[in-house]
């Protein structure tokens, strides 16, 4: 495995913290910095106010304040977030929503309750990550 770029960060916006510490440590393991957002108006001012893009967006549907929804129109709206991937992680497992979220500009689709490694796998099409 190579090292990702030291400022590479991965955003992580889940209410839910069993579930944000778990991809805090799956995350840490392949080298990447973790910031956790735990409702969307954190996420929205972290999106505002952020220097540097990070590598990657795990986006809850269902967040406190402002929905992931949202969220993907905001990140999508700002210039330098534009490329960011984005990756939704869910119960939310309609097929609306799952097609509202792709055709918003999420680059995936995760529902919960997932595995590990299939998680790992999905995100490695965007990160340097191998298993």
């Amino acid at each position: 495995m190579t090292s990702p770029d030291p400022l590479a960060y991965v955003l992580v916006i889940e209410d839910d913290e069993h579930i944000s510490s778990l991809l805090r440590l799956l995350l840490k393991r392949q080298g990447y910095r973790v910031q956790i957002c735990r409702d969307g108006r954190d996420a929205g001012v972290v999106i505002d106010t952020a220097d540097v893009p990070p590598a990657l967006i795990l986006l809850d549907v269902m967040l406190p304040y402002v929905g992931g929804f949202e969220l993907v129109h905001v990140i999508r709206a700002r210039a330098d977030w534009d490329a960011v991937p984005i990756v939704m992680l869910t119960a939310q497992s309609t097929e609306s929503d799952i097609v509202r979220a792709l055709d918003k500009g999420a680059n995936d689709y995760i529902i919960k309750p997932f595995q590990p490694n299939d998680l790992m796998a999905r995100l490695g099409r965007f990160l340097e990550i191998t298993l």
